[in-house]
């Protein structure tokens, strides 16, 4: 290129190529990936000879600077262009830092004159005061007509955010109201009669023939104010139920004393608190529920009462206001009332006997409530449809008249089924049994401390029958006094005992009849243990006997005794025990220590003298020992000779 002509600037670019890394056999070329960013920088910082300092650079610069400048002209004239390379890669970047801090230099320089008024002083243009002067009145229409102007602007704005708002809550509350349709119509019956959206209550469905419509109306909540902040608890949907239907109600069941007279008891108004709601439920589930439970608690009522008129007892059922009074044992009443709050009558006339909070038995109505729950699942099912299909839509029993015909005993035998009252009784006779058998247990074990009763009462039992294993032991002695082992089976009018060898005694429910049962067994458990400690102690039974013919008549039972000798015979001891009589224990000796025996003529021969003497009261009273038992064994060791 000539020097004259003007230069071109002519850009180099790498080629877009790569590297041919690796040629295989088949001519197949493998390229070299390009570097990244990563690797670029890194490669340039290679470059980089960090042993040299920034001092040597500026001198070397300036050297190299004043070399070129120093360089003859001659150079110039030859025309040729040559190219220095920077000697630092770094170069660049520290020549535009260096002129970014010029500059805010420059800038900070600006902004202190600008800010400490002491360099520069910057004084307004002065104005002709009379030039441009307006009245005050001029102002003030003014000002007021532009306070008018943006009034106007953000009351028309005020009432747009008004109506958006107003809006938005109303299509919140239909989309609102239409969830909890929704889930309304999730868990009940609705139907649609007109504009009006009603929904059923009753167990119709479930086989219930309870002639009550129970049909609720879903109404939409209108109450809230627009103005004032929706609260946590506010809910679009409300449901209205009939009024005889509202409040809370449950079925009481409870055994008490009869009352003297009928005609004093009144209506029961025993009310328990109602349970808390749930958190997360809503107000119209709960309404819904307490008004179904209602409806549930009526049926149950009017089915009772039904039985109860329909029933034909040798003591008649009564049925007082909203009271079933029915006698299941003497001198015992069984009252079923229905308690229904309707939360504004609260002072309402109650029973002039009134019962305990605690004498509710909570086991018969949830009994209550499953019984008609199988009463609506069997009137369901007994409507069965014609099979085969061709046969007339009647009764299974007229489709197989003929020869599979059912005569009168069969049909009775079909249609005899008991009533609701009716296993409600039995319930509560079986119940007041078991109780009271408990009760009889309890007060004897407490009473009596030798020897002591044990009850084991079973963990699986039946609406009709329950069962109790009853020990009697001695403290000390369990092992070999275990003969006395009832096992108390409990039913609906009577108790059936089986004992440790398979005897049956069936005893009545009456307590005392138990009572002094238990008492007989206790007095021969005494008897028993003797004679199994005689069998440990060596010592042999010479009689034994549950029933004793002799002595005083108990009252309660038959008394018991049992004799028993040592081992080399000299000694005999004889034990009789009575529930009532109680223990006593008489001791043979030998006739050589009888001091008072008297002398005979006609037994002159030495070998009678071997036999017994005449018996001997013991003082039992007065023995140490902590029971009947270990006195025995104490008696008894110190009666039996050394080895």
């Amino acid at each position: 290129m000539m020097s004259g002509a003007p230069a071109v600037r002519v850009s180099i670019e790498s080629s877009c190529e790569r590297q041919v890394q690796e040629v295989s056999l088949d001519g197949l070329e493998t390229y070299a990936p390009p570097l990244s960013m990563s690797q670029n920088l890194a490669k340039l910082a290679q470059r980089i000879d960090f042993g040299q300092s920034s001092d040597e650079d500026e001198d070397g610069l300036e050297r190299d600077s004043r070399e070129q400048w120093s360089k003859p002209e001659a150079e110039e004239d030859e025309g040729m262009v040559k190219f220095q390379p920077s000697l630092w890669p770094w170069d660049s970047v520290r020549n535009n830092l260096r002129s970014a801090l010029t500059e805010m230099c420059v800038l900070h320089d600006v902004l202190s004159v600008l800010k400490d008024k002491k360099y520069m002083a910057l004084d307004p243009v002065s104005q002709d005061p009379s030039v441009g002067k307006t009245p005050q009145v001029f102002q003030l229409l003014s000002k007021k007509k532009s306070l008018a102007t943006a009034a106007q602007l953000l009351l028309r704005g005020a009432e747009k955010l008004t109506k958006s708002v107003v809006e938005n809550q109303e299509q919140r509350r239909q989309r609102d109201f239409n969830s909890e349709l929704l889930r309304l119509r999730s868990q009940w019956k609705l139907r649609k009669v007109g504009d009006k959206i009603l929904g059923d209550l009753s167990y119709r469905s479930a086989g219930s023939l309870f002639p009550h419509h129970g049909t609720f109306e879903v109404i939409k909540n209108t109450d809230l104010d627009l103005d004032k902040k929706i609260p946590d608890d506010y809910c679009p949907l409300n449901v209205q139920i009939p009024s005889e239907l509202e409040g809370s109600a449950y079925i009481k069941v409870s055994i008490q004393k009869q009352s003297p007279d009928i005609g004093d008891l009144g209506t029961v108004n025993l009310f328990r608190r109602q349970a808390k709601a749930k958190p997360g439920s809503q107000m119209w589930h709960l309404k819904l529920e307490a008004a179904q439970n209602v409806l549930l608690c009526k049926e149950i009522f009017a089915q009772l009462s039904r039985e109860a008129v329909q029933i034909k007892s040798q003591i008649p059922h009564i049925v007082v206001k909203n009271q079933i009074i029915s006698q299941p044992f003497p001198g015992l009443q069984l009252s079923i009332s229905l308690c229904h709050s309707t939360g504004e009558k609260k002072n309402q006339r109650a029973s002039p006997d009134k019962s305990k909070p605690d004498d509710h038995l909570y086991v018969l109505e949830h009994n209550l409530h499953q019984l008609i729950r199988e009463f609506h699942k069997q009137t369901l099912s007994s409507v069965v449809m014609p099979h085969p299909a061709s046969a007339p839509f009647s009764h299974k029993r007229m489709r197989m008249a003929g020869p599979m015909a059912y005569d009168k005993t069969e049909i009775s035998a079909l249609q005899q089924s008991e009533g609701l009252l009716e296993k409600i009784i039995k319930q509560a006779k079986h119940i007041f049994l078991r109780s009271r058998t408990a009760r009889t247990i309890d007060s004897l074990a407490s009473r009596i401390e030798d020897p002591q009763i044990q009850a084991h009462w079973s963990n699986i039992n039946d609406v009709y029958e329950s069962s109790v294993k009853v020990l009697i032991t001695s403290q000390g002695y369990e092992q070999i006094c275990k003969s006395i082992q009832l096992q108390l089976n409990i039913g609906v009018e009577q108790i059936r005992v089986v004992h440790r060898d398979g005897r049956v005694i069936t005893l009545s429910h009456q307590e005392q009849e138990l009572q002094d049962f238990l008492l007989s067994q206790m007095s021969q458990h005494q008897v028993h243990a003797v004679q199994q400690l005689a069998k440990v102690m060596g010592w042999h039974v010479l009689s034994f006997s549950n029933h004793v013919g002799l002595g005083p008549i108990e009252s309660i039972g038959n008394a018991s005794a049992i004799t028993v000798a040592s081992p080399n015979g000299e000694y005999a001891i004889s034990v009789r025990n009575g529930p009532e009589s109680g223990c006593k224990v008489l001791v043979q000796f030998p006739r050589s220590q009888a001091k008072e025996l008297p002398k005979s003529d006609v037994v002159q021969d030495a070998k009678w003298t071997h036999l017994r003497g005449p018996y001997k009261e013991v003082h039992w009273g007065r023995m140490e020992g902590r029971n009947f038992v270990y006195k025995m064994e104490l008696l008894m060791a110190a009666l039996t000779p050394c080895p």
